[in-house]
């Protein structure tokens, strides 16, 4: 019905109970399953959860509104999946895989680097990669303070004019990909990410989503060694 800001002014206005009760205090815990919440009366249902893939083309943004009325990733989507937020972002530049939800813990799982989900990029660059460069890309190159390192790199292709290459990053700085190729003197021409965990782009096209399976769902939400936790999808 809102977002979580426009929720809490609504709260604050006395406009949300909880089993015929106002409720005015920010941050009440409800089980929405045995409670019954309403807005001005009107009793409200929880969302279900939504775990979805989308290839992101070119020029479109991660983020829900754009103050320039660029696109965004959300144009790509259903009109009532306003609702849903990236995992993690990918520039304006990039391409590939971003997935999106609704499920706060999912997102966490997945975007934080503590939880040991790696993404794959394929990138192409101009003139051709050295081994001794892409030997650097793994053990480290240092760029406005920071240590930025891939996981593991291997070159898929090369000549004199260009070369494509395929990174797994643990981390996710911010333009990470893009501020290593630029420390070895190396310009990007395209950058795409493939995979995120156990999720692949694959087939699907430029522009197009699909829902995750609930096996992907169940093993980006794994902890490396522990046992996963149990997923429900409506």
């Amino acid at each position: 019905m809102a977002s979580r800001r426009e929720g809490e002014k609504l709260i604050l206005a006395g406009r949300v109970t909880v089993d015929g009760q106002i409720v005015r205090l920010l941050g009440t815990k409800v089980d929405p399953v045995r409670a019954e919440v309403a807005l001005d009366g009107r009793p409200l249902k929880p969302l279900a959860k939504r775990f979805v893939a989308l290839h992101k083309p070119p020029k479109f943004l991660c983020t829900r509104r754009d103050t320039h009325e660029r696109r965004t990733v959300f144009d790509l989507l259903p009109a009532d999946w306003g609702h849903l937020y990236t995992v993690g972002r990918l520039d304006a530049d990039s391409e590939g895989l971003i997935l999106l939800t609704n499920d706060g813990e999912f997102c966490q799982r997945v975007a934080h680097p503590s939880h040991g989900l790696l993404k794959t990029y394929r990138v192409t660059v101009v003139r051709r990669l050295e081994s001794e460069a892409l030997k650097r890309l793994t053990s480290g190159l240092r760029d406005k303070g920071e240590i930025l390192k891939a996981k593991r790199a291997r070159l898929l292709s090369a000549n004199n004019s260009r070369s494509e290459a395929e990174l797994v990053l643990a981390e996710g700085k911010n333009r990470e990909v893009r501020r290593m190729f630029k420390a070895l003197g190396l310009r990007v021409l395209r950058l795409q990410r493939v995979a995120v965990g156990p999720v692949k782009l694959g087939e699907l096209p430029p522009g197009k989503w699909r829902p995750l399976s609930r096996a992907e769902v169940t093993s980006c939400l794994k902890p490396s060694g522990k046992s996963p936790r149990t997923v429900r999808r409506n």
